[in-house]
């Protein structure tokens, strides 16, 4: 997964949360003591000696290391396996036909400069995970992202790919969209590749020179339906345990049913060079030195089979825990992946040494009589590329345990050279700005903080595109927004199943990391040239989340501010309300142009592209009982953040328990119980994962996504279970006033 900046959203001003304690400031102090970026340089080394995947000897080993310095850490640690479907490739196959067939794709050939490159022999071939096996030929249409807008541009042309391979390049939207769109569509097959406009050549030097993806590069990844549900397919909703009862394949609805590839944009250059058919539209041209045609017209061939090995694999989730000494039942988690799709330096890896560093940093500490007053609990994931699998396993099976413990959950994943990216649970986002503001950033001695709100402020004055709330925030020195979670990390079934409070944290932005991504070359050598040299981003990283655990799992009280979420979702509200307008403006001007013949009369009859399709209006969503809902969160969060501003620290031992106990697991309010429409594993109410974007986050989902895809009815439901679910956590809001007096 990669990693974003802090959202650029609604933002709210100082805090009356108190700063850290002496005692918390020495135990900081000796965090960033411990913290050594040549010691995670040398775990990072040996880690990403051999390929990672799931079901490999190196990726049992790594998890057996990580198993063995947590214990020599002196924390009470053990490896938690389950059982999971994971499809690895037999064979592929990949074929330009014609008078003289040009075989296309396999491995990914060494480069010298790069010492790991060449030890590919127990390393799966480019492969996407979850794909349907099939053996098919047939002719290539161009889809572009291959993405609902796209094949409506095609429909226009009057292009299909039924009955053809879907030819899709990375971006735009998340991977596995792409087959499963194009399978939709009737299309057999699909193959996706990285165009240089992306992250090649028109981005930086290609590697080795620079970090950018050479042509030989291809990008691998799971194609698994996820935005329905993650973790393994054939068990949704409960844990993939040793002899538990498990779906058919045939009816797992996660998994694809056509066979797919990923691709280098050398090898897509070659299939584009056969291809005619008309000139793709101006926003489907990527950066390859060539004419990009549609095709679709017979003139290119292709032999596309994939044959894949669907046994049971083993996950190693390697589970540490220091008890706490006042508050054992309640915990705080924090989590990165281990495993890789090859070597995986850049990701994972680079986050979960960070990791590592906490833990130890956190053992000293315990070695000199320290305690923390909550359980903390850290694991390190298997199975997260595929699809989430180890986090998603290991927390449906302790679903009703977390519920009643878990504080919050902080993940990690891959980190790079840059700017701080945090996302997350709002009511934690003053807290995040508070870590920003104490930890130094190692190219500048600012606080990471400060040099983040020195980006959006030069951006702005440069022409970017800054928000503008944002960037009032920084001119002011206030706190900077945090961004809503979607997908792609190991925080999904926490948040958006469970109900957990989470955070993503992470640093990025300077690095050229994207270049590498899923492919052999996301290396040692890659990553400590072209990534965080000398990983002193890896030490900023674990003294910024080793903070974040280290006050959460010490405060009397969780340190949340819910004015912050209240704001947060005052402004998704807003951004609903525009969009239905929007909307409805947008089908006023579709049905005129179409009244008056406009888009026949614009076409050029040359290249005729058709009329849009036909759309009813949109009608009016009912959002008063939403509406309504906001403002009592509004008022109750205001309430709770002064009452306890004025009388919190002065809590009694008994009010403070009741006030713990109101406050654990309040996120659990939020969730919808019939979950969203479509995909009843997620059940937040204010974030998921975007249907048609994967990673990127939908807020009010319920009621966003019916409104962006027409489900009409659907909106007005889920405009009322969203409001139900606001009104809870008001409700618990108003308790916990209550208590404090």
């Amino acid at each position: 997964m990669k990693i974003r900046m802090f959202a650029l959203a609604a933002l709210l001003g100082t805090s009356a949360m108190a700063q850290v304690s002496p005692d918390q400031a020495v135990r900081e102090k000796a965090l960033d003591a411990s913290v050594s970026s040549a010691e995670q340089m040398g775990w990072l080394k040996s880690m990403t000696s051999a390929p990672n995947h799931v079901g490999s000897a190196h990726d049992k080993a790594n998890a057996e290391f990580i198993l063995g310095q947590f214990k020599a850490w002196g924390w009470d640690a053990k490896i938690e396996e389950f059982e999971v479907l994971y499809p690895t490739p037999i064979s592929t196959t990949l074929e330009l036909l014609g008078a003289t067939p040009v075989k296309l794709g396999g491995q990914e050939p060494a480069i010298p400069e790069d010492s790991t490159s060449g030890n590919t022999k127990d390393a799966l071939p480019p492969y996407v995970a979850f794909q349907g096996d099939g053996d098919v030929t047939a002719d290539v249409v161009y889809v572009n992202y291959g993405l609902p807008a796209d094949y409506a541009a095609l429909a226009r042309r009057g292009i299909s790919v039924k009955g053809k391979i879907a030819l899709a390049r990375y971006g735009g939207g998340w991977r596995g969209l792409k087959p499963k769109l194009a399978q939709e569509q009737g299309a057999i097959g699909t193959l996706i590749y990285s165009d240089p406009a992306n992250d090649g050549y028109a981005t930086a030097d290609t590697y080795p020179n620079g970090g950018a993806r050479p042509p030989a590069g291809v990008q691998r990844g799971s194609v698994a339906d996820m935005t329905t549900y993650p973790g393994d397919p054939t068990t949704p909703g409960y844990g993939s345990v040793k002899g538990v009862k498990r779906l058919d394949r045939k009816d797992a609805v996660t998994i694809l049913k056509i066979p797919t590839l990923p691709i280098s944009y050398a090898d897509a250059t070659k299939i584009f060079a056969q291809m005619r058919g008309p000139i793709v539209p101006d926003n489907f041209k990527g950066s390859l030195p060539i004419t990009y045609r549609t095709g679709g017209d017979g003139s290119v061939k292709l032999h596309l089979a994939v044959k894949s090995d669907w046994s049971l694999k083993t996950l190693y989730d390697v589970v540490a825990v220091m008890k706490g000494k006042d508050r054992p039942d309640e915990w705080v988690v924090r989590g990165n992946h281990h495993d890789g799709w090859v070597f995986g330096a850049a990701d994972p890896l680079s986050g979960d040494v960070a990791m590592l560093s906490e833990a130890k940093a956190l053992g000293e500490l315990a070695k000199t009589g320290w305690r923390p007053s909550r359980t903390i609990v850290y694991l390190s994931w298997d199975g997260e590329e595929p699809m989430l699998l180890g986090s998603t396993e290991w927390a449906e099976t302790h679903a009703a345990e977390l519920q009643k413990k878990a504080i919050i959950y902080i993940n990690t994943d891959g980190n790079g050279r840059g700017f701080l990216g945090a996302e997350g649970s709002h009511q934690y986002q003053h807290l995040v700005n508070q870590v920003a503001a104490d930890v130094k950033d190692p190219q500048t001695g600012a606080s990471v903080l400060d040099r983040l709100r020195a980006k959006l402020r030069a951006e702005a004055f440069d022409g970017g595109k800054v928000d503008g709330d944002a960037l009032k925030a920084a001119e002011a020195s206030g706190d900077l927004p945090i961004g809503p979670l979607g997908s792609g990390s190991d925080y999904s079934s926490f948040l958006q199943h469970v109900g957990v409070p989470s955070l993503n944290i992470g640093f990025g932005g300077e690095g050229e990391s994207a270049g590498s991504y899923h492919s052999i070359y996301d290396s040692y050598d890659h990553f400590t040239r072209f990534d965080d040299p000398g990983l002193a981003y890896g030490a900023v990283l674990s003294k910024t989340v080793g903070r974040l655990v280290l006050r959460i799992a010490d405060a009397d009280t969780p340190p949340v501010r819910f004015g912050d979420l209240a704001v947060t979702v005052r402004t998704y509200l807003g951004e609903v309300k525009a969009l239905i307008d929007t909307r409805r403006k947008q089908d006023d001007k579709r049905a005129a142009l179409l009244a008056t013949n406009a888009f026949t009369l614009a076409s050029d009859p040359k290249d005729p592209v058709s009329a849009p399709v036909a759309e009813a209006a949109t009608p009016i969503i009912e959002l008063a009982a939403l509406e309504n809902a906001v403002g009592r969160l509004e008022a109750s969060a205001k309430a709770y953040d002064a009452a306890y501003a004025a009388k919190g620290a002065a809590l009694d031992a008994a009010k403070r328990a009741k006030l713990n106990a109101v406050l654990l697991g309040i996120d659990q309010a939020l969730l919808i119980p019939e979950g969203l429409p479509g995909r009843d594993w997620y059940k937040h109410s204010l974030y998921a994962p975007g249907r048609f974007t994967g990673y990127g986050a939908k807020t009010l989902p319920g009621v966003r996504e019916a409104v962006e895809e027409r489900r009409f009815a659907d909106a007005n439901l889920y405009a009322g279970r969203t409001a139900a679910a606001i009104e809870r956590l008001a409700a618990k809001l108003d308790a916990a006033r209550a208590i404090i007096g």
